[in-house]
């Protein structure tokens, strides 16, 4: 919240792109693919981006159709070919039937007799159940039985014996179709990774994207703002285009450029529009298209990278989100990752290796440079950082124009007065800004944006969506109305608080009252005299509470944890507490993330601990006393304030002041500044 505003601004369109393949250098003809501007290689068919495919194209429907012919043949086989059923009985009850002259007819395969009654006859199984049966199969014991034969033909039994099968390819069929339909599935998985490009012999090439200058739109020209770090970049690509000028006197470029920002500053807008700079090829891709769940694919890709790339050096390399490769080895509780740690010793050994006069140049982008590696950071590989900030009033006026150009705006649209009411918005923020505004001019069906659409949409992403559907009573409502006009009014009166903007006790979000404050200029330094009118703002609305009502209620949740925090930052890391002195106490907190604080050792004593805890309490009950002296010298204008809070649920900056019966600042306050006051009060509240 007390953070310095900076400048960068972002926009820009998408980059048309071509995938990096194989060999794209050589000339065209019989026996060699060349790159194509869809990505692909012509002379062979498959995919775009492939060659000649080692594989017969199949189509899934081809598949389906032959798991449902072997599933139909194990089926004619279950069902169809069983025939009746055959009752199995003993050799003995075999040879009284035929002696009782039943036996109608037999057949004998091998060892096996099958056989058909003349009459019904009943038998029992195992489980004691006796049943009747016509077909019968038995046995012929291992030893033979000479007397079968004669016994059979005395009797008058029709005897057909067949030839014993060794040998039948149904049966072969059968027994190795699982093993037949694994192969299928295996095969089908393999053609549909050739067709996507990352087939089992490709997973090791790069997956990094080759941007197509004659198709490239984004340039500098679109990108608001960042003028140091244009003109960091624009050396750059001067290097690329004539490294000579800079050899004859000895320079060499830096081989690794780390850009650093906010997430939504532009970083990767601002490489893209190196990419339509650079009359070079640029590569991009992202660290998490280098891991793989397989160890050494991740080093393999990025081997195949910068091989890419030393082939048509000069060349520019972009990595985007490097911190998702580039994270310091070993850090955390968990210890290190086998397949993040090789490629991150492959990116270093390659970067290493590049030579003087090889005109390659690294690009990167990440939003956390506190966690990457130290051996990225030193000269040799990334030794050049440029700094990409959130964007300053004047280049929030240009992104605002960049994003407004496709968009009808009403005549009552003012840029600039948006771009003073929207501090610490980044690029993304203010193009996510007008498209909310479009949307709700849209709901509205109007036929352009209008300003109050403007502010509708920066409401809504400060501080949520209104929730007018919610039940208060009276009582609550009084109850939310003097708080947020305890903050108010101290913003109103005290001499060093920002500039009140807008008072609303419209539930929006978790936060049933809002007060805005912004200030009339942006601000970079904060002294001790702002800090402590900041704080006793942020007590008002509990004074206000204490001294109305004689209670304290949930909606003080975000103050007083705002108001801890701030009052913990001046003791431990910005020396203003007069019983500690001028000491930083609290400057090794910022890595936590990494596991790091189960190491971590206090550089204080107990006594010192207890001494902070004793500061930050004095500070906050002062800042209380403070707040609620000055609401009860002026009860009436917070009588009055509260009144017309509850009648009409939202009150600009100005109508604060009259009813205060304060001046207005001798300059228009500018809206530059930044969202107060949120009290939020607990959903289950």
């Amino acid at each position: 919240m007390l953070e310095t505003w900076l400048a960068q601004g972002a926009s820009g369109g998408e980059a048309q792109e071509v995938r990096v393949n194989k060999d794209f250098r050589r000339p065209s003809g019989p026996g060699n693919n060349r790159l194509t501007p869809d990505g692909g290689q012509d002379g062979g068919p498959g995919q775009p981006g492939q060659g000649p495919s080692p594989f017969p194209r199949i189509s899934a429907n081809l598949l389906w159709i032959i798991m449902l012919a072997v599933l139909g043949v194990w089926l004619w086989q279950s069902f169809f070919q069983s025939g009746p059923t055959v009752t199995s009985i003993s050799y003995t009850a075999f040879q009284s039937q035929v002696k009782a002259g039943n036996v109608k007819s037999v057949t004998i395969t091998g060892d096996q007799i099958q056989g058909t009654l003349a009459k019904a006859a009943q038998t029992t199984d195992s489980s004691g159940k006796t049943q009747s049966y016509t077909d019968f199969q038995a046995y012929v014991p291992t030893f033979g039985d000479r007397n079968l034969l004669p016994l059979l033909e005395s009797n008058g039994v029709t005897v057909d014996v067949q030839p014993q099968s060794s040998f039948s390819w149904l049966t072969i069929f059968l027994d190795f179709s699982p093993f037949i339909l694994i192969g299928v599935l295996l095969f089908f998985y393999l053609r549909r990774m050739q067709s996507s490009g990352q087939g089992i012999f490709q997973m090791g090439q790069s997956r990094a994207k080759l941007y197509d200058r004659r198709q490239e739109r984004t340039t500098f020209n679109d990108v608001a703002g960042a003028e140091g770090a244009k003109t960091e970049l624009h050396e750059i690509i001067d290097f690329l285009k004539d490294p000579d000028r800079f050899h004859k006197l000895g320079g060499s470029i830096p081989k690794g450029v780390l850009l650093v920002g906010p997430p939504g500053t532009g970083k990767t807008l601002l490489a893209r529009a190196v990419a339509g700079e650079a009359e070079v090829p640029f590569f991009s891709i992202t660290g998490s298209d280098f891991m793989e769940m397989f160890v050494g694919v991740g080093a393999s890709r990025v081997r195949d990278l910068f091989g890419e790339a030393k082939k048509v050096a000069p060349a520019i390399v972009f990595i985007d989100e490097l911190d998702s490769i580039g994270r310091r080895r070993g850090a955390g509780v968990g210890g290190g990752h086998d397949e993040r740690e090789q490629t991150l010793n492959q990116l270093l050994s390659e970067m290493d290796g590049f030579e003087n006069k090889q005109s390659a140049i690294v690009m990167a982008a990440t939003n956390r440079p506190d966690i990457l590696d130290p051996a990225l950071l030193r000269p040799g590989r990334f030794d050049r950082r440029i700094t990409v900030d959130l964007p300053t009033l004047h280049d929030r006026v240009e992104i605002l124009q960049i994003h407004s150009r496709n968009k009808p705006m009403s005549m009552d649209v003012d840029l600039e007065s948006i771009a003073r009411g929207t501090p610490g918005f980044s690029g993304a923020d203010l193009e996510n800004l007008l498209n909310e505004a479009a949307l709700l001019a849209a709901r509205g069906d109007k036929s352009a944006i209008e300003m109050d659409d403007i502010e509708e949409a920066r409401d809504k992403l400060l501080m949520g969506l209104e929730r007018r559907n919610l039940a208060l009573t009276a009582e609550e409502t009084r109850m939310i109305a003097y708080h947020e006009s305890g903050h108010a009014l101290l913003a109103a009166v005290l001499p060093n608080a920002d500039p009140i903007h807008k008072v609303t006790i419209v539930p929006r979000g978790r936060a049933m009252g809002v007060t805005q404050q912004l200030p009339e200029r942006e601000k970079y330094l904060y002294p001790r005299e702002y800090m402590l009118d900041r704080l006793a703002v942020m007590m008002g609305g509990r004074a206000a509470e204490d001294l109305v009502f004689g209670t304290a209620t949930s909606g003080a949740e975000n103050d007083l944890k705002q108001a801890t925090k701030l009052a913990r930052k001046m003791v431990l890391d910005w020396g203003m507490s007069e019983k500690l002195g001028h000491v930083a106490l609290g400057s090794e907190r910022e890595e936590i993330f990494l596991g790091e604080e189960l190491g971590h050792h206090r550089e204080y004593s107990e006594t010192t601990a207890r001494e902070v805890d004793q500061e930050v309490k004095r500070i906050l009950d002062e800042a209380y006393q403070r707040a609620i002296k000055t609401l009860r010298d002026q009860r009436s204008e917070l009588n009055a304030l509260a009144s017309a809070l509850v009648e009409h649920e939202e009150l600009p900056g100005s109508a604060v002041l009259k009813i205060v019966g304060v001046k207005p600042h001798s300059e228009e306050p500018s809206a530059d500044g930044q969202e107060e006051s949120m009290d939020h009060v607990p959903s289950e509240a």
